[in-house]
This record gives structure tokens, sequence and C-alpha cells, in this order.
């Protein structure tokens, strides 16, 4: 099973890359992450955020492999809890299919992404910001395994 996680905005600070390679190396070879950035738009004085989240939404949408299923990562989501995320990864893998997880940019996803997805999740209530959100869900995708497992990583 592979999981693509694609994300808008490139040139992510050192700290970001080392914690997202951290969990992913920390993956079982049969749970692959794989990561896909999409550049921001290009903003300019008249940039409407409606437009430049469409633009990105394209691009999201391009880079989705053919097959995958989509969820949608949207502060209006459906909070989960990690043991919810760990029973979705679960029958995920039981499934076979593989999964693409849409990170927007600072605008949001488009409506297109969000009708595209199956599913839309909001990781808090609070606002992250868009590098937190990509160690953040690298992290609870790592956790959630180590649930299906019975890894000691998580405590109860």
């Amino acid at each position: 099973m592979r999981l693509s996680i694609i994300a808008v905005g490139t040139k992510m600070p050192a700290w970001v890359e080392q914690g997202v390679a951290e969990y992913g190396r920390r993956m079982p070879r049969e749970l692959k992450l794989e990561w896909r950035e999409i550049p921001l738009a290009r903003r300019g004085k008249d940039s409407r955020p409606q437009q430049l989240c469409a633009r990105e939404g394209e691009q999201l949408l391009k880079a989705v492999p053919a097959g995958d299923r989509v969820i949608a990562l949207d502060v209006r989501g459906k909070r989960i809890s990690t043991e919810q995320l760990a029973q979705q990864l679960e029958g995920w893998q039981m499934s076979g299919d593989n999964y693409s997880l849409l990170i927007g940019g600072p605008d949001g996803l488009s409506s297109d992404c969000l009708e595209r997805a199956e599913q839309r999740w909001s990781l808090s209530d609070l606002t992250l910001p868009h590098p937190l959100v990509r160690v953040l869900l690298a992290e609870q995708l790592y956790r959630a395994w180590t649930i299906t497992v019975n890894h000691p990583y998580h405590r109860q």
C-alpha cells in the first residue's frame, strides 16, 4: 500500500524535512509514505485567494496517482482521533487501495479538491501552519501504524 501526501508549497525549512524523513524511515516497507510538493500559485497585488486556490487545486489533482482514493485535510473536515486513524489505516491496508492525502496552501483546498475527496479530515480546531501539518501528519500516520501492530510507541 502506498500513501501519497500531496502538499502545496516547496522549500520547506530543514526541521520539516527532517521530521517528515524521520517518520517516513520508521514506517514499514509495506506502508510507504510518498511526498509530492506542488508550488504555490504565483501571488501578486491583484491575486484573489479563490483563483489562487483553484490553480493550486488543479495541480494537486493532477498529482494524484490514477486510481488513488483521496482524503482532503480541511479545517472544516471531520475530527478524528488517533485510534480512529489507526482503524482507518488498518482498513486501508486490508483493501489494498492506495490513498492520496491533500494538504492545501495558505488559502486552503479548492472546491474541486474537496469534491474529489471521499473524506475530509481536520487535524485540529487550531489554525496550523502548513509546514507543521506535514510533520504532524507524518507522526500521526506512524503512530496509527504502531497501534495496529501493538508497538509500544503509543501509550493510552
